[in-house]
């Protein structure tokens, strides 16, 4: 049903009545124009309501064929007043040419452009009065009653100011701009005045009532947004901001969606500026399938891959809920792109292989894996199980179907491992070395090592959100932690750079700037909550958990290389393993998790893990979750009492062959945000 068809909706309400009513005036002001025109040279010869009435029809066929009519006048903009000077040229055209053939003089050329010009210049005058008058009408509602300053007189700048002014009933009136380029201060854009830099802010705000603060630069950095948030915040004076560039790629358009500072904005770095053309010459028209499909780097690879049209696009997960999330998101978003599901759980080699051998993928994604590190120290069968022997099934299926590119995702805490989540990532990345040196030569398998990310599922931002919502207090374990931070669109770029175009058996790592203190992260969330630290929401410190590290590692002590395939990503020395037949080591580990005996099955799988990892470091007072003895189901480790014989039937014992090496684990090397090497990480920040 139509607003046609609705009976008592007033007439000029009513799409056709209203388009009626506007092509009328149109043709009113065509007839206006042409008096005028003919009042400055009565001589022209051109008078008479016949050529009058021919004039007004032209002009209403010049108004049909631009649309005209259709204009929303109270929103008239920069293009519609193209469509009527193009309106315009055609109608000077068509009366030339209708009127003047017979006889034509320059001196009735003249007149028909006198005429055209004043024809057009009424219709823009007549849009323009109509937004004028909706606006003014606007601002006695009290719609814009939020006096609104827009730090940024860019393109985003301008398009922001664009959109609050189409859209009154947002409540916001720019007052002006802040650009820190001297050149544009006191210039007009979109008739707002360029006022000053960013220096001047707390002058400007005072001077001018600023209500409200938008910040409009999308290229700025993590410290520059910091710094212009804690300047205007010291004001009392709310700020919002707009998307940054890191989630666009190909032809994506960037929209000016207001909203809040997020933490994310305070750790943007420069936007990842990718090849392109080789991504798209290896995804484009190829079938490309991700693992771990659903969740968050799963589905945010998906988001950038769609910008390259891939022929199809296949989730893969055993989380049926989150895939068809991501399912729906992704056909909204991209409604021509091909997405597949694939309802299938990595732990089975015959489902690996039967999805494989039907979509046939050109490259695969590895994404899928437990990442919680306290549930892992718990259950450290099914981190062993899903990460280590899911990601062997998933390479034997790649080797045996012709996946060309194989990318796995890993973590920093591969790196000399103190729990199962880093343990298991290293077995990962070894069996993903051996693939690559078992593969053909134009194979590339490679693994791609980061840290923390953002919004992902089980991150800490989240947590301290839900903390704060609730009045406190936010709970951290110890104020000298520090983590490897990035957003989801910056590592998902940066592994597709790394993992497409990387060479294969290699192990690259992500430059993730500066650590982050979990300290600073906490009480930055606080303060954007608008909120102080301390006295309206308390911290409290809890202890480091089981697995834990202080501070993350990035390499071995060898010093890394800088990778050709971006400068923002690093290739890790090659850590050939050394420790015998690695398919045996791997059978022993599995047949170790289905032992029954939990402290003989804890003890196995410790005992094979170190040998595959010699760095490992268990915490082995809190590994598994079988008590003996313990308070408050604190898990420990199943010894056998004092003076008792232990039963050394269930015990497994490594071949002397396979026994570790009783050697100190390498020290790690981290990477600082300016490419330089620092060693051990032991600072707080």
């Amino acid at each position: 049903m139509t607003s046609d068809d609705i009976p008592f909706m007033p007439i000029f309400q009513r799409p056709r009545p209203r388009h009626l009513a506007k092509l009328t005036a149109d043709l009113m002001l065509a007839g206006a124009g042409w008096a005028l025109a003919l009042s400055l040279d009565p001589s022209v010869g051109l008078s008479g309501v016949g050529k009058g009435l021919l004039w007004v029809l032209l002009a209403g066929v010049s108004n049909y064929v631009f649309l005209l009519a259709r204009q929303q006048f109270r929103m008239v903009g920069f293009h519609d007043c193209i469509a009527i000077v193009r309106g315009g040229l055609l109608l000077l055209a068509t009366s030339s040419w209708v009127l003047l053939l017979p006889a034509a003089t320059h001196h009735h050329i003249g007149f028909w452009l006198c005429a055209t010009v004043f024809t057009c210049t009424l219709w823009i005058l007549e849009r323009g009065l109509i937004r004028s008058y909706f606006e003014l009408k606007g601002r006695q509602k009290g719609f814009l009653r939020k006096r609104t300053l827009i730090i940024g007189a860019g393109r985003a700048g301008s398009l922001v100011a664009q959109e609050l002014e189409r859209h009154p009933n947002l409540g916001f009136m720019v007052v002006g701009f802040v650009d820190d380029d001297r050149a544009k201060h006191g210039l007009l854009l979109n008739g707002i005045r360029i006022l000053d830099d960013r220096k001047g802010l707390a002058h400007l705000i005072a001077k001018h009532r600023i209500d409200q603060a938008i910040l409009a630069i999308p290229s700025a950095s993590g410290d520059q947004i910091r710094s212009l948030t804690d300047a205007v915040r010291a004001t009392g004076t709310p700020i919002k901001t707009v998307p940054g560039i890191f989630n666009l790629l190909g032809d994506q358009p960037w929209h000016p969606e207001l909203r809040d500072v997020s933490i994310e904005d305070l750790l943007r770095r420069t936007a990842v500026r990718i090849d392109q053309a080789g991504l798209a010459s290896v995804i484009q028209g190829k079938t490309v399938l991700i693992t771990g499909g659903g969740g968050s780097i799963g589905s945010e690879l998906a988001r950038q891959l769609c910008a390259f049209r891939p022929a199809h696009l296949v989730l893969l997960g055993r989380g049926e809920h989150s895939l068809w999330t991501t399912f729906r998101e992704l056909n909204q978003v991209y409604p021509d792109q091909p997405v597949e599901l694939e309802l299938c759980d990595v732990r089975s080699k015959i489902r690996m292989n039967q999805a494989l051998a039907h979509w046939k993928p050109f490259v695969v994604f590895h994404a899928a894996a437990h990442k919680h590190v306290p549930i892992l120290e718990q259950y450290p069968e099914e981190g062993i199980e899903n990460n280590i022997l899911g990601t062997k099934n998933v390479v034997e299926a790649c080797l045996a179907h012709g996946v060309k590119h194989f990318v796995n995702i890993s973590t920093d805490k591969a790196v000399n491992p103190t729990n199962i989540l880093g343990a298991t990532k290293r077995v990962a990345e070894l069996i993903v070395a051996k693939a690559a040196r078992q593969a053909p030569m134009d194979y590339r398998y490679n693994s791609v090592r980061f840290g923390n990310v953002l919004g992902s599922r089980g991150s800490v931002v989240p947590i301290f959100q839900e903390q704060i919502r609730k009045g406190g207090p936010v709970t951290i374990t110890s104020p000298d932690m520090t983590r490897y931070f990035m957003t989801i669109p910056e590592a998902s770029q940066l592994v597709l750079q790394a993992g497409l175009l990387g060479n294969s058996g290699r192990v690259y790592v992500l430059d993730m700037g500066e650590p982050v203190r979990i300290m600073d992260l906490a009480t930055d969330l606080i303060r954007l909550s608008g909120l102080v630290p301390g006295k309206d929401v308390h911290i409290e410190y809890t202890g480091i958990r089981p697995g834990e590290k202080l501070h993350e590692e990035l390499f071995y002590a060898d010093q890394p290389t800088q990778s050709h395939v971006h400068h923002r990503v690093m290739e890790a020395p090659n850590e050939p393993w050394d420790g015998g037949d690695m398919d045996r080591c791997l059978e022993d580990l599995y047949a170790a998790i289905r032992v029954q005996d939990g402290g003989v099955r804890i003890d196995r799988i410790v005992h094979t893990l170190t040998h595959l990892v010699p760095s490992y470091q268990p915490n082995l007072g809190a590994l598994g979750r079988h008590t003996h003895g313990g308070t408050n189901g604190t898990p420990v480790l199943k010894e056998p009492a004092a003076g008792t014989q232990r039963d050394d039937s269930q015990e497994f014992r490594l071949p002397e062959s396979l026994l570790p090496a009783q050697a100190t684990a390498p020290k790690a090397r981290g990477l600082n945000g300016n490419g330089r090497m620092v060693d051990g990480l032991t600072s707080a920040g």
